[in-house]
């Protein structure tokens, strides 16, 4: 299928919105591809009748010998996002949501298995940004002054849920192979000092819920605090 990407923009031009909202913007997507890792010409390949076409079977197999040999094949179709907004207010507020499904199909065609991986993903975001924020303590070198500089403070959610399952294709039954939740909350608080000093604090914890026991869930947590320093020169 055709590649597409659709997004409106045009609420803020009703005079009653463009005075609470800077941006309001809905969005649709979806992206396909088809691909193969590798493929191999045949040398027992031949076509006696000049059509472009197997003419000789394999006695083992018992399929046409084709002109490819082609181990496997996945196609791979992502809604991003099925339905997505993003909204900022003229107060420096945005609130963001996409709704996302995917899937992936691989074709083996060594055991002829077909494994399918479907996936269903949430995500919010939000952030609210304010100007003049004064520091209640003062910072070494700054000679007693307190800054007050823009403040920005952000918090991202996501929920993906995974499912797999194989299926053979000379068996009509479809069996579940595993999958798993991923549930993903990064907070940040960003604090702009000047045009070449950034302090970022930040928190990121990724939590991984799979659906079969062999399988241990596990949690993956990072947090620290990040300085930021630009050495390009000013323009004059």
């Amino acid at each position: 299928m055709p590649n597409w990407r659709a997004t409106y923009t045009g609420l803020t031009r009703i005079p009653s919105v463009a005075s609470k909202f800077s941006n309001i913007s809905l969005s649709h997507g979806y992206n396909g591809t088809l691909s193969m890792n590798s493929y191999n010409s045949a040398l027992s390949f031949a076509d006696p009748l000049v059509l472009s076409a197997p003419g000789f079977i394999d006695t083992i197999s018992g399929n046409y010998v084709p002109f490819f040999l082609v181990p496997n094949i996945t196609i791979q179709e992502q809604f991003m996002p099925v339905f997505g907004f993003d909204v900022t207010t003229v107060s420096q507020m945005n609130l963001k949501f996409e709704y996302r499904k995917s899937r992936q199909l691989s074709l083996s065609l060594i055991d002829y298995q077909l494994s399918e991986v479907k996936s269903t993903e949430w995500v919010f975001g939000g952030s609210f940004r304010k100007r003049g924020v004064r520091l209640p303590f003062k910072l070494p070198g700054m000679k007693g002054k307190k800054l007050e500089n823009d403040i920005n403070l952000r918090l991202d959610l996501a929920f993906r849920d995974d499912v797999q399952s194989n299926s053979r294709l000379d068996q009509e039954n479809n069996y579940s192979t595993g999958g798993q939740k991923v549930i993903t909350i990064q907070p940040s608080i960003d604090y702009i000092l000047n045009n070449r000093f950034n302090v970022k604090l930040y928190f990121d914890q990724r939590r991984v819920i799979p659906y079969i026991s062999t399988s241990a869930p596990t949690v993956n947590t990072r947090a620290g605090i990040q300085i930021r320093i630009s050495l390009a020169p000013q323009g004059q």
